[in-house]
């Protein structure tokens, strides 16, 4: 027994020192959560991931895009973003990468950020010739005004977003009041949201701006429609996202990179295993819309989004961490 009892303590020892060597090597790290649902979710499995997993000291601490990628640069805080539009301000990031402040990871969202027109999935089911802008725009009647039902409607989203400005634009490059369709300003995110939970449980026509990630189209399958024509860059930059310009061409909506950033100086102390871990932490808009999905219709927070997201995906997210870290992480669950 006395074997026995010293045999067992000096595996518990070995075992506690182990998690002790990770700690040491990972030690204190900050994940930036941004304020919104997709990021909070995924700030929390990192921590859950790397605390549970690999014994690191991590904490969460609130950020927000353009602060949290300059202070990393500026400040080497904090350690990790696990969701950084990085399209949003190329330049700051060029300059974190150019100077080795910053280091890109995995692409968070493996599709990428994707924005444009959708329309309801049960339109396109019944209607499998409607692929295109142009081709919703050759059936006004299928789309109708909630005001005029004599006419067609796109939904556009509230004055001071980006994708207000875009789809106002696209609206003139592909001559839709011609084909007899009229803008529709819904005045906020929550008139956008409503205009389609409103189609969706009357099963009507709806084609406007939306995005993903985003919770609704969880709960809402959509389908995007194709553009039609090949991405201009250089056409987008002149004329499709200026609200002045007077002659926008018609275009295809780019996808924005959602990658994962990490300082320089966390990435050379975190270990080879933490290392793998962000460089292979990558999931699909679909994955995502229906975890935020679940989190809304249960108000659960982000750090109960990524519980329930590891408790159910198991297969999804062993593959991301080594054998030793999966079933740390599964005992912790």
């Amino acid at each position: 027994m006395k074997h026995l009892l010293a045999t067992t303590s000096l595996a518990i020892g070995l075992l506690a020192l182990g998690n002790a060597a990770f700690a040491a090597e990972c030690g204190d790290v900050t994940i930036a959560s941004m304020n919104w649902q997709s990021a909070e979710v995924l700030a929390n499995l990192d921590k859950f991931i790397l605390s549970e997993g690999y014994g690191c000291n991590a904490d969460i601490i609130v950020g927000d895009t353009v602060p949290t990628i300059t202070s990393m640069i500026e400040k080497g805080e904090p350690d990790v973003a696990p969701e950084g539009w990085i399209d949003l301000l190329p330049d700051v990031v060029k300059r974190g990468f150019d100077e080795g402040k910053l280091v890109g990871a995995a692409m968070s969202l493996s599709d990428g950020g994707v924005q444009g027109w959708w329309i309801p999935k049960y339109i396109a089911d019944a209607h499998p010739d409607i692929k295109t802008i142009d081709d919703v725009l050759k059936h006004p009647e299928l789309f109708p005004d909630p005001e005029d039902k004599s006419k067609g409607a796109i939904h556009n989203g509230p004055q001071g977003w980006g994708g207000t400005v875009v789809t106002s634009q696209l609206y003139k490059a592909y001559g839709a009041e011609a084909a007899n369709f009229t803008l529709v300003d819904t005045g906020s995110a929550a008139g956008l949201d409503g205009s389609i939970a409103k189609a969706y449980e009357g099963k009507e026509g709806w084609v406007g701006y939306y995005w993903a990630p985003t919770a609704l189209l969880g709960k809402y399958k959509m389908v995007k429609l194709d553009h039609g024509v090949p991405a201009d860059p250089a056409e987008w930059k002149r004329c499709n996202t200026v609200a002045e310009c007077p002659d926008p061409k018609k275009n295809d909506w780019p996808k924005d990179r959602v990658q994962t950033l990490v300082t320089k100086a966390f990435a050379e102390r975190a270990g080879e295993d933490v290392t793998a871990y962000l460089n292979k932490r990558s999931w699909t808009n679909d994955t995502v819309n229906g975890l935020m999905a679940w989190m809304t219709e249960n108000q659960a927070s982000g750090e109960d989004g990524a519980k329930h997201f590891l408790e159910e995906n198991e297969a999804l997210w062993t593959p991301w961490v080594s054998k030793e870290a999966a079933e740390k992480i599964k005992a912790a669950l």
